[in-house]
């Protein structure tokens, strides 16, 4: 059976509407947060500050550091249970891999950036909006950056190519079933730096994901930057 209509009614290579702001924790040293759908993630960056304990410290350069929580109630389904998990430190390692690219901490030895990622609502696409929430904050805290990153989930969704993918469509269980693909990308240079791949799809359907996500990456790439320049408009 053909996938004739998407379950929230959007085109197939459609997002969901998008919120993005920078500066929202006080606080913090950077921060933002990012709203796809209904999926909303808040990051908070500390650092570089000393490392500790110090035998973790790197006298050639600072570490990244990233640590990713969904709320226990976010989801859908049963109630997170609170506290790390292995799906948790998997997403902190892949978030960390998917941010390194663009920093440079060669200034920064034995130091540590922290970004702290909560996610008080969800309906897929976690770590893409975890990784986009990270990159706004981490230049907002006025790190040196090459190049933000943007992330967003495509796949396949019975027979069709499909982009932004929402909890019902990664549960799809009809002819075909449903493939997750979150992918994370230097926009400038089109360079991914996150390919996560769950499910089956043919070389073929695999060349067009992956270039519906560069063209939505690109997307979401230019909201984040009205966000960052938002922060310093002048009000009359």
């Amino acid at each position: 059976m053909a996938y004739a209509k998407r379950f929230d009614g959007r085109k197939f290579d459609e997002l969901r509407p998008i919120t993005a702001k920078v500066g929202i924790i006080p606080r913090a040293d950077g921060s933002a947060m990012f709203q796809i759908g209904k999926t909303t993630a808040y990051a908070a960056v500390y650092g570089p500050r000393d490392l500790h304990p110090k035998f973790m410290q790197n006298p050639q350069t600072g570490i990244l550091r990233c640590n990713y929580n969904m709320m226990p109630f976010s989801g859908h389904g049963e109630r997170v249970r609170p506290g790390g998990s292995r799906r948790s430190k998997e997403i902190n390692m892949v978030m960390e891999k998917a941010l390194i690219p663009v920093l440079d901490l060669k200034d920064y030895p034995n130091s540590v950036v922290d970004v702290f990622v909560e996610l008080p609502q969800t309906d897929a696409g976690t770590r893409c909006a975890g990784i986009t929430a990270a990159a706004m904050a981490l230049a907002d805290a006025g790190l040196e950056m090459k190049d933000l990153v943007a992330a967003v989930a495509v796949g396949k969704v019975g027979d069709k190519v499909v982009s932004d993918l929402i909890y019902d469509e990664e549960a799809y269980e009809e002819e075909g079933g449903a493939t997750d693909i979150p992918v994370a990308v230097l926009p400038r240079t089109g360079e991914i730096t996150l390919l996560q791949l769950d499910g089956g799809i043919s070389p073929s359907d695999l060349k067009k994901a992956l270039e519906l996500a560069q063209v939505k990456c690109r997307e979401i790439y230019e909201i984040q930057k009205k966000a960052l320049k938002q922060k310093f408009v002048v009000k009359a």
